[in-house]
């Protein structure tokens, strides 16, 4: 959550942290994990690792002439598999410090002599040392202290072990040892290049509906590979890949203010393949996998296409803000801590098939111009993304910098300027930077916008608004959702466009939208009926004590803020206006069923799964 005029975010609380997959050789990483949770702060803006890019580099390498930096991986051939726990361990340590730390750095060069070129970009850290640490910021780090029996060696030669958990990003690892801390590391020794057993392997597939008849379906998914491959799906059908990347060349930036994405944060996303999977029936579930022959191909999978628009019953998920959490006890540049646990959460409810799609209404990754950790997050959500339609909405950590185009000249895209975004999350949208469309699901008419882009009264994005709100057929799809990713209700009003809100609120009122759903603000917050900040009608409790606002007699839209599904939770001020009628401020995402007659609404806790506020509208 920003205004308009800070874009250094606040420092993250405690994590809570629900890791439930790991393997029996792993219980012992789950308890680290669960009890290190002050370790996964908000490490962002001007936090020490954030800044390491800026510091000079000395060597102290002859402090300990032994040391070693042994990797063990699971694969007999050292090589590093898809996803995986390694241990990295150091050994020959004259002097243990509570500033050792060892950085994960993909590619595998990090050679301070071939960055002096670059030094002008480093300036967005908001450190103005005279050289950068390294060529590539590191995907993630951790403090050799995070083995318990590291600082207590007394000996001239001491060891330690840590834990990383890696994915397949493509390019080599190395493991670089430093001392120091953050603020003043010193290059102490590496470890050998590691390199992915297949950098070209079909990964983190994920789906989204291409128009409402549910009839196609589009799969997503990224390779190393710059040759099509095919979706195979329906016991039998195929459909070949499109292939697309981008590049440095295509990231923004800024003489004043050079972005992360245009030098220390970028890492080549390899090509993402996209492809349309049609003749397919709505409600259905279909067997699929993906890949080539040359290549591999991805395990043997099952999706479920959404209702088809006009029918009567839909499931669905939405929230916005999530981000990552890593899985280790690493620091990143930017960690969001609630990630992990929601999605969690939602990946029991898909596999229950309580669930027909799911939309994630801005602030998606948050890799905010360090490339790698799109992959992270792909990762993260694949169980659920490759199971049922994931639709997205852009947020201001996708779109906005300056100069390019975005209503808000914050640099909260760290360069990326929606590019990645729209690459990894091919939305049914008219043209490329134009990230607003419409689709239906049963009974329901979704209206996603981008509060991004210029939607004035005279703008391309405010006509089409108008248009398509103007054109729901009531009759077939009764419910009319509106999402985006800035709320107009907010509890914090500085997080509010007094403009968005006087352009946008009375095209909501005219097409009796039902609901207005919104990220951005890190929190929940539910609204009474309200236009032009006044409640023009309250709730009344059915007889199971549920909030029902009566649609029959429409009045005006009731707004969600749906922010909490990662970021670190903001609070709420101790005086709110009387449009505000529940305020949660706990990690969770909410859960939705709509019938013809009925929209049920649950926000759903994600650490212990209670329902925290329900709410329905009816007609």
């Amino acid at each position: 959550m920003e205004s308009n005029n800070h874009w250094i975010l606040k420092y993250v609380l405690l994590m809570i942290l629900c890791v439930k997959s790991l393997s029996a050789d792993d219980a012992t990483l789950e308890d680290v994990i669960r009890k290190s949770s002050r370790v996964h702060r908000n490490f962002t803006a001007l936090s020490e690792f954030r800044t390491i890019n800026r510091r000079v580099l000395p060597d102290c390498s002859a402090s300990s002439p032994n040391l070693k930096l042994m990797v063990n991986v699971s694969s007999s051939n050292s090589s590093l598999s898809d996803d995986e726990f390694i241990t990295v361990t150091v050994s020959g340590v004259s002097r243990p410090s509570h500033g050792d730390w060892v950085a994960m750095i993909s590619p595998s060069n990090s050679n301070v002599n071939t960055c002096l070129h670059s030094e002008l970009y480093y300036v967005q850290t908001g450190d103005i040392a005279k050289l950068p640490l390294l060529c590539h910021y590191p995907v993630k780090a951790q403090f050799m202290s995070n083995d318990p029996n590291y600082l207590n060696c007394k000996s001239k030669a001491c060891s330690g072990s840590i834990k990383f958990h890696v994915i397949n990003i493509r390019t080599d690892i190395e493991f670089v040892f430093f001392t120091g801390g953050f603020l003043t590391p010193c290059f102490v020794g590496r470890s050998k290049p590691l390199t992915f057993s297949n950098p070209k392997r079909p990964l983190y597939g994920h789906l989204s509906s291409t128009d409402s008849t549910s009839t196609s379906m589009r799969l997503t998914w990224v390779s190393g590979d710059n040759q099509p491959q095919q979706v195979q799906y329906a016991n039998g059908k195929s459909a070949t890949s499109v292939i697309t990347t981008f590049s440095q060349d295509d990231m923004c930036s800024s003489a004043l203010l050079p972005s992360p994405a245009k030098d220390f944060g970028w890492h080549d996303p390899g090509y993402i393949h996209s492809a349309v999977m049609t003749g397919l029936s709505p409600s259905t579930t279909f067997n699929y996998r993906y890949g080539s022959d040359s290549v591999g191909w991805s395990e043997q999978m099952k999706f479920l296409t959404p209702p088809a628009g006009g029918s009567d019953e839909l499931r669905f998920i939405t929230y916005g803000d999530m981000g990552k959490t890593p899985l280790d006890d690493s620091q990143e540049h930017y960690i969001q801590p609630g990630a992990l646990s929601v999605i969690s959460s939602i990946d029991e409810e898909v596999k229950s098939e309580n669930v027909d799609s799911v939309f994630h209404i801005g602030d998606i990754s948050y890799a905010t111009g360090f490339l790698a950790e799109w992959d992270f997050f792909l990762s993260l959500i694949n169980p659920v993304a490759s199971r049922v339609s994931y639709m997205t909405a852009i947020g201001n950590h996708e779109r906005d910098y300056v100069n390019s185009g975005s209503v808000y000249i914050t640099p909260d895209s760290g360069g990326e300027c929606g590019v990645a975004y729209e690459t990894y999350f091919p939305m049914p949208t008219s043209a490329k930077d134009k990230p607003w469309y419409s689709i239906e699901q049963a009974s329901v008419h979704f209206t996603v916008i981008s509060t991004e882009h210029d939607w004035s009264q005279n703008s391309e994005q405010y006509a089409w608004m108008k248009k398509d709100m103007a054109s729901v057929n009531r009759q077939k799809t009764p419910w009319l959702i509106f999402m985006g990713h800035r709320p107009m209700y907010t509890s914090d009003h500085s997080s509010a466009d007094k403009n968005f809100v006087a352009a946008v609120e009375p095209l909501l009122l005219a097409n009796k939208v039902d609901l207005v759903l919104f990220g951005h603000v890190h929190n929940y917050e539910r609204t009474c009926s309200v236009y032009q900040n006044q409640c023009k009608a309250m709730p009344k409790k059915d007889s199971k004590g549920v909030d029902t606002y009566d649609h029959r007699n429409y009045s005006a839209p009731v707004h969600v803020v749906v922010g909490n599904a990662g970021f670190t939770l903001d609070q709420f001020p101790s005086s709110v206006d009387n449009w505000s009628l529940i305020r949660i401020s706990e990690f969770g995402y909410l859960r939705a069923h709509a019938t013809r007659n009925d929209l049920s609404l649950e926000l759903v806790t994600a650490d212990t799964k209670e329902v925290k506020d329900s709410f329905h509208i009816t007609k």
